[in-house]
């Protein structure tokens, strides 16, 4: 059993000069706390930012209460009210704004009733109307806690258990309240229970900063949980919808001037953000071909749930014979009344090996790069708004005649991004920098490798595509 406090204990003030250091510096770290939480700037949304600024609510509240019971231990309180070790909340305004700890001591001889000023601030009774007794304390708790405490002074008046826990109390004005009680037996000369000490402390605002902390995390957890789901499900649907070929395709097979073509996806720096970035080629009716990049505004499943439906009506509109220009306008009047508005950009190219033709159309795109003997140049691109932008917009077509050994590039605009050091044009002109290399190149898997290694490494903050066809015998 615990020892018990005895009513003869000598009281052992501390040395003012400890206390003094305490107090300046819990002032001096206080300060420093409270300049973070100020620094940590909270939107609606921000579920980090706000379990952040519940932290530091805390700390400071936890700060607040040290710096108050070393200055009552300073002026020299009663010792018992410096042995409660819980930090309590930032006080309330009010009257009783102060008043977070109180005292008491209910004498089982005399049935005299004592208690400090603070207790009855902190229980909102007058001190006209007097203390309560034991047996009448109880009336003030929860229904549902008034057996905890009956159960905590019994044990502690039979069988000298100290008490050390929480119950909620309803004020005279109806305001609830959290306190937090330690208190044990005081012992007469015999060993006797002669009276029980308390100091009570009001911790409803320490409880409700906690709360907030612990809601802050668990919703925080919550939104990694579900952003994690999210990415896997946008992760599935890209690869669910991209062309399933790695490596070099072969096309047409039964006609000269076939196209080896190869692509690369590249992800965004932090691999977290899977956006709506396309490439397709594939082989149409007559022995044409169709070539296509683009990208969707956005983000995580709704990106690419987006691309899944622009790439899947954009490949089925190619097999019907659908000219890139017309092909376009219907691919911004789908996104116009999709359910979820969007922007997008694009490029639809369809080569005519027969003719080595290339005809093709633009959505706000970066126009496809033509390298031919060891030299590069953009194509000029014919007229077109990015899809979702423009209700009715046309489209433009252009035409290019390619030479065997040409090579084409086409890729998303996050391949070359901007940034304060390079503008949309200086990638462009590392692009095109590369044609002496992509002239030696033996294949177009080649050339792939060639742009992931001028642009693989780069933080971009955005995901790409590339997609490089090299014209044949």
């Amino acid at each position: 059993m615990p020892s018990h406090l005895f009513a003869d204990r000598p009281a052992q003030p501390p040395e003012p000069g400890s206390v003094d250091a305490l107090i300046s510096q819990t002032r001096r770290l206080r300060g420093e706390v409270d300049a973070v939480r100020r620094d940590t700037v909270v939107d609606d949304d921000d579920a980090q930012g706000r379990w952040q600024r519940a932290l530091c609510d805390l700390a400071v509240h936890h700060l607040d209460d040290l710096r108050e019971h070393l200055g009552q231990l300073k002026e020299g309180l009663p010792p018992a009210a410096e042995t409660v070790e819980l930090p309590s909340a930032a006080p309330e305004a009010g009257p009783d704004a102060q008043t977070r700890v109180g005292s008491a001591e209910w004498n089982l001889l005399t049935d005299e009733v004592s208690w400090s000023d603070e207790l009855f601030q902190i229980f909102g009774r007058s001190p006209e109307a007097g203390a309560l007794p034991l047996d009448e304390l109880g009336s003030t708790l929860f229904s549902e806690d008034q057996p905890l405490l009956t159960a905590w002074v019994t044990a502690c008046l039979v069988d000298g258990k100290p008490i050390d826990g929480e119950f909620r109390i309803v004020r005279a004005d109806g305001r609830v309240r959290t306190l937090h009680m330690r208190a044990e037996p005081v012992l007469d000369s015999d060993g006797c229970t002669a009276s029980m000490w308390a100091v009570l402390r009001d911790v409803s605002e320490l409880r409700r900063s906690q709360r907030a902390v612990r809601e802050s995390r668990d919703s925080l957890q919550r939104r990694r949980e579900i952003a994690q789901t999210e990415h896997r499900l946008a992760v599935e649907l890209q690869e669910a919808v991209l062309p399933p070929w790695r490596g070099s395709l072969r096309f047409p097979h039964s006609s000269t001037g076939t196209l080896d073509v190869a692509a690369h996806y590249l992800p965004s720096a932090t691999s977290a953000l899977i956006g709506g970035d396309w490439y397709d080629a594939l082989e149409l009716p007559g022995g044409r071909s169709l070539l296509t990049v683009g990208d969707l505004t956005g983000h995580g499943v709704t990106a690419t749930s987006g691309m899944a439906m622009m790439l899947g009506a954009l490949r089925g509109m190619a097999m019907a014979g659908i000219e890139p220009g017309p092909l376009m306008g219907w691919l911004n009047q789908l996104l116009e009344t999709s359910v979820q508005p969007a922007l997008g950009s694009a490029v639809c190219c369809r080569y005519d090996p027969a003719r080595r033709v290339l005809s093709w159309a633009q959505a706000g795109h970066p126009a496809p790069l033509l390298f031919r003997r060891g030299s590069g140049r953009s194509l000029a691109p014919p007229e077109g708004v990015l899809l979702g932008a423009t209700s009715g917009a046309s489209y433009g077509q252009a035409e290019e005649r390619l030479e065997v050994g040409d090579v084409l590039v086409l890729h998303t605009d996050g391949l070359t991004p901007r940034s304060i050091e390079f503008s949309r044009a200086d990638g462009t002109e590392r692009l095109l920098a590369l044609a002496p290399r992509f002239s030696a190149a033996r294949s177009a898997q080649d050339c792939v490798r060639m742009v992931i290694e001028e642009f693989g490494e780069s933080e971009r903050e955005d995901d790409a595509c590339v997609l490089v066809a090299r014209v044949g015998s």
